[in-house]
């Protein structure tokens, strides 16, 4: 469980493509990281495979490669980073499982005074469980929904803190994110869904 609080950036070190999909490691501030351990790549979980001097590695295998843009990874990418919460930790963002529902599309970046408003075009996966105000996860950064200005658009705005230290400041139109809807809205559904077809049935 994740809350959506980039604690890095990391970059790619190397990516060493394999039988078992892709070993890639990571250059990140963390001493006591330990194998075992889950970690955040852009709002992906992954299990740490080792300790490397000054980083990590992590092996991502097929099922992610097909839902994330993690096979795209090129050495000298950087990515946010986020460790798993532990019990006592802060919950300062929202609750994030570090499922990745589908890859968005950064469709506009404007500027408004001291923030920047970014437009994505968002599957129904996600689409569907968004509300104005609510929660989304953009590669692993917890934001605020800020509009809905079109069908399948969601806006959000980007505070300097948040330019200044996750990958999120440099987005241009074109570029893919990694989008995680609320949680709390896929359990809505869910049951609305469930309700729908017995009702049906």
């Amino acid at each position: 469980m994740f809350t959506g609080l980039v604690s890095a950036v990391g970059q790619v070190l190397s990516v060493q493509p394999g039988q078992d999909g892709l070993t890639l490691e990571i250059g990140a501030p963390y001493a006591d990281i330990v194998p075992g351990e889950s970690i955040a790549l852009a709002g992906a979980c992954l299990t740490v495979v080792r300790q490397v001097p000054g980083g990590f590695t992590v092996q991502v295998v097929g099922p992610t490669l097909e839902r994330t843009r993690l096979g795209t990874l090129r050495q000298g990418n950087k990515l946010n980073l986020e460790r798993a919460v532990r019990a006592g930790d802060p919950l300062g963002g929202h609750l994030v499982q570090g499922h990745v529902d589908a890859l968005g599309e950064v469709v506009g970046v404007h500027a408004a005074q001291d923030r920047r408003l970014v437009d994505l075009r968002a599957p129904g996966a996600v689409w569907d469980v968004t509300v104005p105000l609510g929660s989304i996860t953009v590669d692993g950064v917890s934001l605020t929904v800020n509009a809905l200005p079109a069908s399948g658009i969601i806006q959000v705005s980007l505070v300097p803190y948040t330019l200044e230290h996750t990958t999120l400041g440099a987005l241009v139109p074109g570029d893919k994110v990694h989008l995680e809807g609320d949680v709390i809205g896929k359990y809505v559904r869910a049951f609305m869904q469930k309700g729908a077809s017995e009702l049906g049935s």
